[in-house]
């Protein structure tokens, strides 16, 4: 079992780079469908990516139907958007094959006829919507991949590490 993030169309190089990172300290495969709003020789997204650019699995797709075709039978795809009618929590992530996590432009998420075909896999994090539009599309990656980490008993990931110069020793 595996889990994937993938970004529709991202249009922010910091978003994308800060994703990269989270894939990079999970484990997480990064899909990204084009066409993306910046280059990937973009300095910002480089920056925000550090030097994890190489431990991260990074797969492009021409656009969402092309994405599509590699899902396997047994895998489970999940749409995170704030128009979702259940909570991310209220999922479990500990069976099945695969889990994709399939995100939104940042300026308009995904287009309104996929949501609509695919509402059973929509998913949401709670939020004051009277605040807020959304909350930035790295940490809601994060939020995400981290309960389905939770759920998978954080499996490949260290619960704990001792460092040379450990400041709680």
């Amino acid at each position: 079992m595996a889990n994937h993030i993938v970004l529709f169309e991202p249009l922010m190089p910091a978003n994308t780079g800060n994703i990269a990172r989270t894939c990079a300290g999970t484990n997480t495969e990064l899909h990204l469908i084009e066409p993306l709003g910046f280059s990937t020789e973009d300095k910002y997204l480089k920056r925000a990516g550090l030097d994890y650019w190489d431990k991260v699995k990074i797969t492009y797709h021409p656009n969402l139907p092309a994405f599509l075709e590699i899902l396997g039978e047994n895998d489970q795809l999940h749409v995170v958007s704030k128009f979702a009618p259940r909570a991310y929590t209220e999922v479990d992530y500990a069976t099945g094959n695969d889990h994709y996590f399939l995100f939104g432009k940042e300026t308009t998420g995904l287009p309104e006829n996929f949501m609509r075909q695919n509402e059973e896999k929509c998913i949401r994090i709670p939020q004051n919507d009277e605040h807020i539009r959304a909350l930035n599309l790295s940490n809601t990656a994060a939020i995400v991949v981290y309960e389905a980490l939770r759920q998978q008993d954080f499996v490949g990931l260290e619960k704990t590490h001792t460092y040379e110069n450990d400041k709680l020793k």
